[in-house]
């Protein structure tokens, strides 16, 4: 009998299930609140409440697999540590590009003289005497560095050189971008770079955790983490790249529902605490997206999944719309935590606060919202962000924390950094007034509904009569909202509106009226092709809804709520390995490879020297990563164009794939 552990690290909940891999049955199962201080804490609750179910021994555990949504969730909220770029060989222009400015979000930039041709050439020296000065003024002000050097896909030494400098000088992680990605667009590598270097401290403290948990109960078993595209790799190479578990829980959702279902085509839906995940299973496999994982608005360069990910979970913040005179609600995209929680360990400030509040017939402003400290690096805050956080020592209202308005964007500004947190009404409350949840402090909850729904719209109307119709409209939104991930999901996925936009034809006047099932001089009917299997703890409290507004079969599995921590654990290791060959003169092909640049005089004897590195590169890191069994498989793409009947190679593109099962205890 193969035990095997798969463990997943949500934003509001840690699941953890034991797998027997033999009989491809689930012996136990358990969940635990994920707990932001000590990450560990969660884990342990979850990792043993699931041993005990499963009636198991620690020393039975042949694997742990971990999947994980905080990276997603960071980089849809916004949030993660600070960092600076080294940018070499670029000019302003380019910062503007890919994104890459509103993702540094005011971190600082090193820029360089320096980088590489299209052909590998060195434009200019790089300076490392410069570079040293600018990194030490930095002092203690970043956690980490990402180094992107123009064509450093086709001749990386600049990145290596500066890497090797920050870290001797500095000590801290370094995150270049030809590690990321063998492709083209330097600001886009820049970009993946830099949200990856951004999350390695928040991976770094999952994986230790974790780590620290398996040692103190007595389980020793290799240690795999789940990739955005659903393959494993080991936890040693994730802490130096955290930016492959962006889609890491929404990857390992998809094998877990294929694990659970057997289903072949549906649209797979997984709703968090934080975000809403949807993907399409095709064939019984999931869609890889070509363009890279696209999160929080960043479009990156790694290879995941075709997911939309969207800010819509149980724990979304409620906004009331107060424009226009009907007014409405809007749910996310960040992630609060809801006050029927906060008022678990904190049941008498929360409650105090709620009953001084209602006791007024106007409704503040800051009403109905608390604040939470967390742990984190402080370096780069301003003197009015420092003022604001050493205020929050421990949850209490927002009032309390601040001093003044000017003090809010202050506030705003610790969130996005982690380092504070925001609690107010969810739909996770709104599901407890409706007694389809009893976790947490109903009653709380019931009180910050009832102090929302006398907020005035526009017209001067309260916004509902009571704490239930407003938690029903609040169901209600979410189901709307969660129509509209799906049906973007479809159209996006449907080769026959290929030339459309899927956010716009989801709220198309037609689309609405076909889903209204619309009966006049025309009539319309939309429905989707495919049935939805919905995953996440909350799925069954929604998805029904769901699946009567888009007319389609809807499957909820038995166990639904752990299919991430399914996942973990039944996917195959895999690494890649890409190249390419150039010809930058007639008779003369260059392999651009690791270690440098070598010429040849003829295009396949170029490509069997880089094919055989990218052999050997590829199986290495599938061994690094915990594969045991190896296949390698190669492609080639070749791009040749015909010249007076003369068939001219202008390059060639090699990918190297390596894939195995993970390695387990014996």
């Amino acid at each position: 009998m193969a035990i095997f552990l798969g463990v997943d690290t949500g934003g509001t909940y840690t699941d953890a299930v034991i797998l027997d891999e033999a009989a491809n049955a689930v012996l136990g199962k358990a969940k635990a609140l994920t707990s932001r201080h000590d990450l560990a804490v969660g884990i342990g609750e979850a990792v043993d409440a699931a041993i005990a179910a499963a009636g198991v021994g620690a020393a039975d555990v042949a694997l742990v697999s971990l999947s994980t949504t905080l990276a997603t969730n960071a980089l849809v909220e916004g949030q993660g540590a600070r960092v600076a770029l080294v940018f070499i060989g670029f000019d302003d222009a380019d910062l503007g590009r890919s994104g890459l400015t509103e993702a540094l979000k005011g971190d600082p930039v090193v820029k360089l003289p320096g980088g590489h041709t299209h052909a590998g050439n060195e434009v200019a020296a790089l300076d490392l005497d410069l570079l040293e000065l600018l990194i030490r003024e930095l002092g203690d002000e970043v956690s980490g560095f990402a180094v992107a050097s123009q064509f450093a896909t086709r001749n990386p030494a600049h990145e290596i050189a500066a890497r090797d400098l920050i870290r001797r000088v500095t000590g801290r992680p370094v995150t270049c971008s030809h590690e990321l990605s063998a492709n083209l667009n330097g600001p886009k590598r820049a970009l993946t770079a830099v949200l990856n270097a951004r999350l390695i401290g928040m991976i770094d403290r999952l994986v230790a955790a974790c780590e620290r948990h398996l040692v103190q109960v007595g389980i020793d078993a290799p240690l795999m983490v789940v990739r955005g595209d659903g393959a494993l790799i080991s936890a040693a190479m994730v802490r130096e790249r955290p930016i492959e578990t962006i889609l890491s829980g929404p990857a390992a959702s998809i094998v877990g529902a294929r694990w659970l279902t057997g289903a072949s085509d549906a649209l797979v839906s997984d709703i968090g605490g934080t975000t809403t995940d949807v993907a399409l299973l095709r064939g019984g496999l999931p869609e890889i997206d070509p363009q890279g994982a696209r999160v929080g608005g960043f479009r990156t360069m790694v290879e995941a999944v075709a997911m939309r990910t969207t800010g819509l979970g149980g724990d979304s913040e409620v906004h009331l719309v107060t424009e226009g005179l009907k007014g409405g609600l809007r749910l996310g995209p960040r992630r609060l935590m809801p006050v029927s929680l906060l008022a678990v360990d904190h049941g008498p400030m929360v409650h105090a606060a709620l009953d001084r509040w209602l006791s007024s017939d106007a409704v503040g402003e800051m009403d109905g919202r608390f604040v939470v400290p967390m742990t984190g690096q402080r370096g780069g805050l301003n003197a009015r962000e420092l003022a604001v956080l050493d205020r929050i020592t421990k949850p209490m209202t927002m009032a309390a924390a601040l001093t003044s308005r000017l003090e809010v964007a202050a506030l705003e500004r610790l969130v996005a950094r982690g380092l504070v947190m925001m609690s107010g009404v969810t739909p996770s409350d709104a599901a407890h007034v409706l007694g389809r949840l009893d976790t947490w402090d109903g009653a709380a909850a019931e009180k910050a509904l009832r102090l929302i729904a006398k907020r005035r719209t526009g017209a001067g109307e309260r916004f509902a009569t009571g704490p239930e119709i407003f938690a029903q409209g609040v169901v209600d939104q979410l189901t709307q909202q969660t129509v509209d991930c799906l049906l973007e999901a479809a159209f996006g996925e449907d080769d026959a509106f290929a030339a459309e936009t899927p956010e716009t034809l989801a709220r198309h006047t037609l689309t609405k009226a076909g889903l209204a099932r619309h009966k006049g001089v025309l009539e319309v009917d939309v429905k989707l092709g495919v049935p939805v299997i919905g995953l996440g703890a909350s799925a069954p409290s929604y998805y029904g809804a769901v699946g009567d507004r888009l007319h389609c079969q809807t499957i909820l599995p038995e166990h639904a709520g752990v299919a991430n921590a399914i996942g973990a654990v039944a996917g195959q290791v895999s690494q890649r390995a890409t190249g390419t060959v150039s010809s930058p003169a007639e008779g003369r092909y260059v392999a651009h490879l690791a270690d440098g640049l070598q010429s040849f005089s003829s295009p396949e004897a170029a490509l069997s020297v880089l094919e055989a590195a990218l052999v050997a590169d590829a199986s290495s890191r599938a061994r690094q990563a915990g594969a045991v069994d190896l296949r390698v498989t190669v492609d080639r793409e070749v791009n040749e164009v015909e010249i007076e009947g003369r068939t001219m190679f202008i390059e060639a593109r090699v990918t190297a794939t390596a894939s195995g099962r993970p390695r387990v205890a014996h």
